[in-house]
């Protein structure tokens, strides 16, 4: 295959994979810490609701952010054909764009705000990164 349709294929694949961890960590949140009379998926409602929620509201969302960005990271890296780790820090970058959409969106509390945004991309998609190539070397030896 191309090097770069299979670069892209990595960021594309990266970034699918590691929503779909996103969404079932938010949703497995929902059922761990519901929130009584709301709809999760209205993020109206949500809005409303978040200066009334305690911290282990943000629990599962912190974790769907970092760990979405974790795998996506590890998937990139494993799929890319070269530079991986530039490719892995691409799809973090790619969430962490989201991840300040969805926080500008749906304002919570700032320490969740500077939790987020400092812990769960960057950093996230470095580890990830430096996990997808360590994994990389092992399965060619």
């Amino acid at each position: 295959m191309n090097k770069i349709l299979r670069n892209i294929l990595a960021v594309i694949a990266g970034f699918i994979v590691g929503s779909l961890v996103n969404s079932g960590l938010i949703q497995l949140g929902h059922t761990q810490f519901p929130l009584e009379g709301i709809d999760p998926n209205d993020m109206d409602a949500l809005a409303e609701a978040i200066p009334h929620m305690s911290a282990e509201h943000f629990i599962f969302p912190f974790l769907a952010h970092a760990l979405g960005t974790l795998v996506g990271a590890v998937i990139a890296a494993l799929i890319a054909a070269s530079r991986k780790m530039l490719f892995a820090l691409i799809v973090g970058g790619v969430f962490f764009i989201a991840g300040l959409v969805i926080n500008l969106m749906v304002p919570g509390p700032t320490w969740f705000f500077i939790l987020d945004v400092l812990v769960a991309y960057i950093p996230m998609a470095w580890i990830g990164g430096r996990i997808g190539m360590s994994l990389n070397k092992t399965s060619t030896q």
